[in-house]
């Protein structure tokens, strides 16, 4: 039985209509995601994402992709509000990287982690309050997918078909039954929606 202060463990990433979170040109390949990046749906949505999160689980990737774009954004004054809102927090907030190569922290306020996905969340649920999110790192989010340790999923459907790259839901992950708690449709036809884990 779980109780009403235990953390949640949510996760973000945009995804084309094929369910690919990069195109055929590999991880950096995103032209089928990031014309839909900053669109006001999209903006919106990054603020519901790390409203509730006290702490940022990332890959080794994209905490290193993270750390040459945000920093900036947060000291930029004429950024979009919910850009720096959003930037601002990534830069204060307890931040986790699961890597076996990093020797040193890429962040302040930032711990390497050599474990598994699910370890590190058991201890992260044990020890803190607050959301845990997981921050558009596919490898993370797959882990916990596969042990069904997820409790909310943040999506943006790109209306693109990327025709090839990796996909977020395998084969293999255990069925799951997901409820739609909240949707929005934008102006160039990007879905942003938040599906809660129904247990």
């Amino acid at each position: 039985m779980t109780n009403s202060t235990e953390r949640k463990v949510t996760a973000n990433i945009s995804l084309t209509l094929d369910g690919r979170y990069n195109g055929p040109g590999g991880p950096g390949d995103l032209g089928a995601i990031l014309p839909y990046a900053t669109t006001e749906v999209a903006r919106d949505h990054l603020t519901r994402i790390w409203e509730g999160a006290t702490t940022a689980l990332l890959g080794r990737l994209n905490a290193e992709g993270f750390l040459g774009y945000w920093p900036t954004v947060a000291a930029d004054e004429n950024a979009d509000p919910r850009d720096r809102g959003y930037a601002k927090w990534l830069v204060d907030t307890e931040k986790v990287v699961l890597s076996t190569t990093l020797t040193e922290t890429p962040w302040e306020r930032t711990r390497v982690v050599h474990a598994t996905a699910a370890d590190v969340v058991a201890e992260l649920r044990a020890t803190g309050t607050g959301d845990i999110l997981v921050n558009s790192s596919a490898s993370v989010i797959k882990a916990l997918l596969a042990a069904d340790l997820l409790d909310r999923l943040y999506l943006m459907i790109c209306p693109e078909i990327a025709g090839g790259g990796q996909r977020l839901f395998d084969e293999g992950l255990p069925s799951s039954k997901w409820k739609l708690t909240h949707q929005e449709i934008g102006e160039l036809g990007e879905i942003a929606m938040v599906y809660d884990r129904a247990r």
